[in-house]
């Protein structure tokens, strides 16, 4: 059988994968400067990757903010543009199976889909995420090189920068264990180290977005989250968000190739039987 191609295009990064007999192919990520660049990287490196001839290629689907910038089919290939909502709604069935869901897409800012079976809604979003960290490191630390922020969060005391209930009660509250969060960065009054500036910031974002998508969950039966996106590759985001799963009994599910969860659904547009449109000449 050919293969179907899923990209997401960010403004300069853009992820792809691509399904042959319902198998996924090696996926490629790829950085440049602009939209165009990025994405003819990503296609050209992810042919190479996996040994494929154009001819084997029967359809491209893209999504994403670049994809606004494509208006013509890519080497001649049937090309689709599919929304990108229902494509993290597909992404996040595709990694877990399941039917009813909440899928947390955790990029520059996080926007979050509901899933019921064959039905995808937007439910909102916030202006909270990588590019969150990104600016409040050039801030604070002067980087905005994620792995070196990654390494000193990994080396920060978090006790250092919250507040925590433990710091203004001395005994539990309800439904609250002394070590939750009463303030993001309540605690700092002096001067602090980087490393715990960096796991203050990784902090605040992650929990940020956890809470609010558990807010976002409150008038439905929803308890499972999944977690997409760059962000949520993070080494930090696991614990993070499993201190909210035990204060909400919930559950967050961070997929193995959680930041393909977009192109990965742009792939299977098509076999959900989703809107999309051809992009001619």
């Amino acid at each position: 059988m050919k293969i179907t191609i899923g990209i997401d295009i960010g403004g300069s990064t853009t992820k792809i994968v691509g399904f042959q007999n319902n198998q996924l192919k090696i996926p490629t990520f790829v950085k440049a400067d602009n939209p165009i660049a990025s994405l003819f990287g990503a296609l050209g490196k992810f042919i190479y990757d996996n040994s494929i001839q154009l001819n084997e290629i029967e359809k491209i689907m893209i999504t994403g903010v670049g994809s606004a910038y494509v208006e013509q089919p890519l080497y001649g290939i049937p090309t689709y543009k599919v929304g990108e909502f229902t494509c993290n709604g597909l992404g996040g069935q595709y990694f877990t199976g399941l039917q009813d869901l909440i899928v947390v897409s955790m990029g520059t800012g996080t926007s979050m889909v509901q899933v019921n079976g064959d039905k995808i809604v937007h439910i909102g979003g916030i202006g909270i995420g990588g590019g969150t960290i990104m600016g409040l490191s050039s801030l604070l630390l002067k980087t905005t090189d994620i792995s070196q922020i990654i390494d000193l969060a990994g080396r920060g005391n978090l006790s250092n920068i919250d507040l925590q209930i433990q710091d203004i009660s001395r005994t539990a509250l309800p439904g609250l264990p002394l070590t939750a969060t009463a303030s993001n960065f309540g605690k700092v009054r002096n001067s602090i180290s980087e490393e715990d500036i960096a796991i203050g910031i990784i902090n605040m974002v992650v929990q940020a977005i956890g809470k609010s998508a558990i807010l976002s969950s409150l008038n439905s039966n929803i308890h499972n989250f999944v977690m997409t996106g760059n962000l949520a590759k993070l080494p930090q985001c696991p614990q993070i968000l499993h201190s909210l799963e035990e204060l909400f009994d919930v559950h967050f599910i961070i997929p193995d190739q959680a930041e393909y969860g977009t192109a990965i659904g742009a792939a299977l547009t098509e076999e959900h039987h989703m809107e999309m449109k051809q992009i001619l000449l």
